[in-house]
């Protein structure tokens, strides 16, 4: 689930294969501001498919030349990206 409070959104709960098609949808229907800020500090569950996320609201964000930033990112999900060779472009300061 994501909230948003002007540019600032939070993600709670799991991001994991059950919920991520549901994620996407809302960012896209959320994040609509010039930067958005997206705040992970509520997230309790992270697999694979959270840098997948992370990366289609980064192109999605590209594609409306938006800005977008992620903060709190879990350390399991920074791992993640790590392994996968992605971290750079999830970075919290792109």
């Amino acid at each position: 689930m994501i909230t948003c409070n002007g540019g600032r959104c939070t993600v709670q709960g799991p991001v994991t294969m059950g919920n991520v098609v549901a994620l996407v949808a809302q960012g896209k229907e959320l994040f609509t501001a010039p930067h958005t800020t997206v705040d992970f500090a509520a997230v309790t569950e992270v697999d694979s498919s959270a840098v997948s996320l992370l990366l289609e609201w980064r192109r999605e964000a590209a594609r409306a030349n938006r800005k977008i930033t992620f903060v709190n990112l879990p350390d399991n999900l920074k791992s993640l990206a790590t392994v996968y060779g992605v971290a750079d472009l999830i970075a919290t300061d792109a």
